[in-house]
């Protein structure tokens, strides 16, 4: 871990480069856990000395916070990307109960939307790594009640299980060409044994057109999985075709003369504008390569 973090794009103390956020008071929780905060494991395995805790770190970071003045908060949110994104997802009803009910309280998963699709093999290599994660770690009894009530627990960890249920405002940034799902999810590299995917995991314009079609393939799964997300007006999203992962904390794709936009909006204001009420934001890009030119892709 390194000892010292950029606060750019959403953590921007800057008004030009942040104008909805700049003056909020920004905590960055470092991410030690590999479950996105929900294991809870009392065992200690002897030969490494692992604590799988995620759930108590996280609840010991909350009342931490709170503590230090974040309960008198007019405004709050959870926000993170990638393992980030999935706990404000996971989370993000626990965090709205910390808060009064007058307290303006939403969620924003930046590349955390992870689906549950078979890989090109046609094995279900991420539902299976999920199950050994959620078993792993303990997490079944930190996971939402909705879900585990009728599904198995490592089921529970996909966002397409849970988003539906999840009460407090919810936004999903995510390309539904996410580069880590591309290369962990749909071709990991044991369902690729001969590195015919090699070329163009790293660099989607050097796929081939059979490639390319096995990646638009996914991104319809992707956006089916994204229907669980609900049309409720208080959800928002932003589902883009650049082959990327994570956006939220890099100043050139959150706001910059030359940030990706959808519908020629930057992600800085359609979360903004999402916030605060000012207007909702609910698009999907046309799929790859229509817009953005890659080149504006970050």
């Amino acid at each position: 871990m390194v000892k010292e973090a950029n606060f750019t794009g959403i953590l921007s103390n800057e008004q030009k480069f942040n104008p909805d956020f700049y003056d909020w008071n920004r905590v960055k929780v470092r991410y030690c856990d590999g479950a996105s905060f929900t294991g809870d494991v009392e065992a200690v395995n002897p030969e490494t000395n692992l604590h799988f805790r995620g759930a108590r770190v996280f609840e010991a970071v909350m009342e931490d916070l709170l503590a230090k003045g974040m309960k008198n908060a007019q405004n709050a949110i959870l926000t993170g990307c990638s393992a980030g994104g999935l706990t404000s997802i996971l989370h993000c009803d626990n965090f709205r109960a910390l808060f009064p009910v007058n307290t303006r309280v939403k969620c924003f998963a930046d590349a955390g939307y992870f689906v549950n699709v078979k890989d090109v093999s046609g094995a279900s290599h991420i539902e299976e790594f999920y199950k050994q994660v959620v078993a792993l770690h303990g997490s079944a009894k930190h996971l939402p009640a909705s879900c585990t009530s009728r599904l198995s627990p490592g089921l529970c960890f996909f966002p397409q299980n849970v988003a539906g249920q999840v009460k407090t405002p919810l936004f999903i940034i995510n390309s539904a060409y996410d580069s880590w799902q591309i290369r962990n999810i749909l071709v990991p590299d044991n369902a690729d044994p001969k590195g015919t995917w090699r070329r163009c995991k790293k660099d989607i314009k050097t796929c081939s057109s059979t490639q390319l079609q096995t990646m638009q393939g996914f991104r319809v799964q992707f956006l089916n999985a994204l229907a669980g997300l609900g049309n409720s007006s208080s959800r928002g999203m932003l589902i883009d075709s650049c082959y990327t992962h994570c956006r939220t904390v890099f100043q050139e794709a959150w706001l910059s003369a030359d940030s990706p936009v959808l519908d020629k909006t930057p992600i800085a204001k359609a979360v903004g504008d999402w916030y605060y009420d000012r207007n909702p934001f609910q698009k999907i890009d046309c799929p790859y390569p229509c817009n953005p030119l890659p080149e504006s892709c970050f």
